[in-house]
């Protein structure tokens, strides 16, 4: 407790002891003692009987008069560190020599805190002091561990690890809410929005100024999306960015490469659009990488791999396929789209240029754009042209069916190519929006058999789930079950514990509008993932199942009086 005061030639308890113990009048040693380690202010000698007299114990006074002055000298710590004198950092570091052996001391601790934490530069000496100190390194404030972190990677890396793990934890947890809408769903935050998030406020604080620091973390995310391939450490890295930005830190923004592109990119995030002026300083930024600078491509294909991103050029992407549609035009023509393919593509190797170190934009593949894209067009012309055929009257309708095969094209790229993959994932989800049953029957199946399996991606299935609410009254036609049950969710069960878990989001919201019959052969569906048994969600029994969704089901929210006819 009285810890340095020995080191400042100050008596503490063990002085008062001493005295004690070899005097022969203990109350002259007292008044001694206290005359001289009391306030030396010779006018309050005489009040200090007036206290007395009203029963306030000197202990009280001292402490009083103490706490005063303690909030006094740092008021004038914080005064002198903002101002403008050219010698305000040496008094500090003066005050930091007469002060820091009292660190220990829980009544003087706040002021050496608040001296360090106003040095721009901390002697190393009591930076190692500090740190070697569990207590003073959890106690002293975030501008002092910069400091210690800067020099300190794998200490810093413990204080960061836990917040990613955290993000990576509130992304997913997203991804699998009980709360399906088309109007709310992961995409639904704007990037302002997301940017008040727990983690990415502590980061950017953490971070300050320093771009050290920043360095350090785009370093971790780096490592960590090439050790997971999780694509949420692509977003934080651009929200990041995003957050300093926020704040005009410009000592990190004005030298992150990728600021100013990540700066528009964010704007078309918020519009969920690409548009024309927006597309050409995007293109402005990628044309402009000089040779030489190559590196900065592996920034800015993670930037691009941002889920957040990807889901605006796809729509970008679908909405300028729409527009050449009604131009009658082909998508080769269109340098808009062109750019969007570019920027997909770029976004999509993100993973392949970081772990090869090759930092070169990957070569489109112009099938794409002079086969697929056409080929995806050929199906939104049928879908039209049967549309219209519906509408004519009875004696001028044809024998015209709807189409149940899809071009062999279609079919081919969205297995061999991710980006045509993902274009062709939301056309599923546009026609899903559109509540075209027919389309989507005919495209599900096709999604059995994606690129490195994309379709059952936790994004495209909350999606997915998502846009089938607007089907709703569909689920009471045994077809539709069948084409979206059968033909595609139930493909994937066997093996893909998220499958089982979107599935159950689906019934959970659904489950009153499934045909009951095939309810019940859904609740005997065998398969459920490991570790699933216990959850109110499935069956105690040898056949794990979808009880809970079962109309009679007792975690049923709309009837809890029996069990499941199957346990």
């Amino acid at each position: 407790m009285f810890a340095g005061l020995p080191e400042l030639g100050i008596s503490n308890g063990e002085d008062l002891k001493e005295t004690l113990t070899n005097c022969t009048e203990p109350l002259k040693a007292i008044d001694q003692f206290q005359m001289e380690n009391g306030i030396l202010l010779p006018t309050l000698q005489s009040a200090l009987p007036f206290l007395d007299l009203h029963g306030t114990p000197r202990l009280e006074f001292h402490q009083s008069v103490f706490d005063e002055l303690r909030e006094k000298l740092m008021e004038r710590v914080a005064t002198i560190a903002e101002g403008k004198d050219e010698d305000r950092y040496v008094k500090l570091e003066e005050l930091l020599e007469k002060s820091f052996p009292l660190v220990k001391m829980p009544s003087i601790q706040p002021i050496v805190m608040q001296v360090l934490k106003h040095l721009p530069k901390v002697p190393e000496k009591k930076l190692k002091q500090v740190m070697a100190d569990k207590e003073l390194y959890k106690v002293c404030a975030v501008e002092v561990k910069r400091q210690i972190w800067q020099d300190n990677q794998a200490l810093f890396g413990d204080e960061v690890s836990p917040l990613l793990k955290q993000y990576i934890v509130e992304k997913e947890a997203a991804l699998f809410s009980s709360d399906l809408s088309i109007l709310h769903n992961f995409f639904s935050p704007s990037p302002k929005t997301r940017r008040q998030g727990e983690v990415v406020l502590k980061l950017t604080q953490m971070i300050g100024k320093n771009v050290k620091l920043y360095d350090m973390v785009l370093q971790f995310l780096r490592t960590l999306f090439l050790r997971t391939r999780n694509v949420h450490y692509c977003t934080l890295r651009a929200e990041l960015l995003m957050s300093l930005h926020d704040l005009d830190i410009s000592e990190i923004c004005s030298v992150d490469p990728c600021h100013k592109f990540s700066w528009c990119l964010d704007a078309c995030i918020r519009e969920k659009f690409v548009d024309a002026k927006r597309a050409r300083e995007l293109q402005g930024f990628l044309d402009g990488v000089k040779k030489g600078q190559e590196q900065v491509l592996g920034d800015l294909s993670m930037i691009l791999c941002d889920p957040f991103a990807c889901n605006t050029l796809v729509l970008s992407t679908v909405r300028n396929l729409q527009e050449l549609l009604s131009q009658e035009a082909l998508p080769r023509d269109s340098p808009d789209l062109l750019l969007l393919l570019r920027m997909l593509s770029l976004g999509q190797g993100a993973w392949d240029m970081i772990d090869s170190q090759v930092f070169k934009e990957p070569r489109m593949d112009l099938e794409v754009v002079t086969r697929f894209l056409p080929a995806m067009m050929s199906i939104v012309v049928d879908d039209y042209t049967f549309t219209v055929e519906q509408k004519l009257p009875s004696e001028e309708k044809t024998s015209l069916t709807y189409p149940t095969t899809l071009p062999e094209t279609f079919s081919r790229y969205i297995q061999e190519n991710r980006v045509a993959c993902e274009i062709g994932l939301y056309y599923v989800l546009h026609i899903a929006k559109l509540r075209n049953k027919n389309a989507l029957q005919r495209l599900l199946p096709a999604l059995v058999d994606t690129y490195n399996d994309m379709a059952f991606g936790d994004i495209f299935l909350h999606l997915l789930t998502g846009h089938l609410t607007l089907l709703s009254d569909e689920f009471g036609s045994e077809e539709f079950c069948t084409a979206v049950f059968d033909n595609f969710l139930l493909t994937s069960f066997s093996r893909s514990e998220n499958v089982h878990r979107h599935c159950l989001r689906l019934l959970n919201h659904l489950h009153q509008k499934v045909l009951v019959s095939y309810m019940e052969t859904l609740t005997k569906t065998e398969g459920a993932p490991p570790g699933a048994r216990g959850s109110p969600f499935y069956g105690s029994g040898p056949s794990p199942c979808f009880c809970a969704l079962h109309p009679l089901h007792p975690y049923n929210p709309s009837l809890r009086e029996t069990g499941c006819p199957s346990h």
